[in-house]
């Protein structure tokens, strides 16, 4: 198989200042709470998202990253509690273009050319980037003249991308955006993402890739039951996980899981092949590998610490809840 790398040249536009008001605090969410009947959505929220930053939001299903991002762009309004978006409301950042957002389910017209409708919402804008550019940064020069009926996830992904960029926003609120990609697309979705990152916008993007999350942010922020409970870089929050974690092949995961010292084992999600084991002793659950029935099936054995994956299990892990109020970092 042959692969040909296509090299782009793109101009980067650094994003209009800020109001004056707005230079500490990018996003501000203080004692939001939020209620959809009987279900406790956000539960006294409070993040501060400073100027610049790149920050991963993670949360199991039901966490409150959806209706929290909802908050920052106004789509949806807190019950108690105030949230700010460089020192204005949500409403107006949206309208002014201060905040741009890449939302997963983000309807897209199927009958309209890419190009038509970005020259649509480009027409819409307060400050609009040039388009040239934002079809660069968006990496979507392949696709403009097509309709968007006939994309793919991934491509429908990157014109949503192209879309939240229209504005030249200063704040970028990007919703499970690799969504739909495969390796090769997520890699050079963030290889563009670094470029636009680098401009000093602030960028928050939730995502259920816990590998892009530790390798692209500086910052990570887990929600739970519509509260942060960690809060820090990605090797403060693994360390959460305590531990080691054994890497291996030849094995079943429940086969794994019984021996002495492990905690939890499961098949690797990017490599079926493999079982990860988190142990609380691993010098015991080796032994009991080497030893026992499995020692004549097993091989390319790795011992390694434990990563942003099993801390995020670990911290949303309500089977204990005297455990889940452990100290985590903030």
């Amino acid at each position: 198989m042959t692969t040909t790398t296509t090299t782009t040249t793109t101009t980067i536009t650094t994003p209009a200042p800020a109001p004056e008001t707005a230079l500490d605090t990018a996003i501000s969410l203080c004692g939001v709470h939020r209620h959809f009947g009987t279900v406790r959505a956000l539960d006294g929220l409070d993040l501060e998202i400073r100027p610049g930053e790149i920050v991963a939001l993670l949360g199991p299903n039901g966490a409150g990253k959806s209706t929290a991002m909802e908050m920052m762009v106004g789509l949806a309004t807190p019950d108690s509690g105030q949230v700010h978006i460089l020192g204005t409301d949500p409403a107006t950042a949206t309208r002014t273009g201060l905040i741009g957002t890449m939302l997963q389910a983000g309807a897209l017209l199927p009958d309209q050319r890419v190009r038509s409708m970005l020259r649509m919402l480009h027409s819409l804008q307060a400050h609009p980037m040039p388009m040239d550019e934002v079809i660069a940064q968006a990496d979507i020069g392949d696709l403009v003249k097509r309709k968007m009926g006939a994309l793919s996830g991934g491509q429908s992904q990157r014109v949503r991308f192209a879309i939240a960029l229209l504005g030249d926003p200063q704040v970028l609120l990007l919703d499970e955006p690799t969504v739909g990609m495969d390796v090769g697309a997520r890699r050079a979705f963030w290889d563009q993402m670094r470029d636009v990152a680098a401009t000093g916008r602030t960028v928050v993007f939730a995502t259920h890739h816990l590998e892009e999350a530790e390798r692209e942010a500086a910052r990570v922020v887990v929600m739970d039951r519509g509260r942060v409970v960690a809060d820090g870089t990605g090797p403060e929050i693994s360390a959460v996980a305590g531990g080691r974690v054994i890497t291996l092949r030849g094995a079943e995961p429940a086969q794994v899981a019984s021996l002495e010292g492990v905690t939890s084992a499961e098949q690797d999600e990017t490599d079926p092949r493999r079982v990860r084991a988190l142990c609380a002793d691993s010098d015991a659950a080796l032994a009991a590998l080497f030893t026992g029935d499995l020692a004549a099936e097993v091989h390319e054995v790795l011992v390694s610490a434990p990563g942003l994956e099993e801390a995020f299990l670990r911290i949303t892990d309500h089977s204990d809840e005297a455990t889940h109020a452990r100290a985590v970092p903030s």
